[in-house]
């Protein structure tokens, strides 16, 4: 599971120990929280898909595009999809790993179809 990723001259990571998303300027030297709220629940995996950054949550998938300041709900409908655990694009495709197996989304994780 991606906890951290590299977003041009940035590093990108959850603090799990905060529930916190951080970034660095030196290569993970030191860490700045960027984003901290339990809104979203407790975050899991980050995925850079285009210009957004897509975070699996115990409360479902949150979408941020301006490099993790905020985030949106993505999709959050853990009673048809089970709990997102992590994330990954195939080609043309999003992957995702759920507690009820594995599913495909073709946009950008709004919708998803059972594997």
């Amino acid at each position: 599971m991606p906890q951290l990723i590299n977003i041009g001259q940035e590093l990108l990571r959850i603090n799990t120990a905060k529930n916190t998303i951080e970034y660095s300027h030196n290569g993970g030297r030191s860490w700045v929280t960027r984003y901290n709220s339990t809104s979203y629940g407790t975050f899991i995996d980050l995925l850079q898909v285009g210009n957004e950054i897509l975070a699996c949550t115990s409360k479902g998938l949150y979408a941020s595009q301006n490099q993790g300041r905020s985030f949106t709900p993505r999709c959050t409908n853990t009673s048809s999809y089970g709990d997102f655990l992590n994330l990954q694009e195939n080609g043309s495709e999003l992957l995702a790993n759920t507690s009820k197996g594995l599913y495909y989304s073709r946009n950008e994780g709004r919708s998803w179809v059972k594997r």
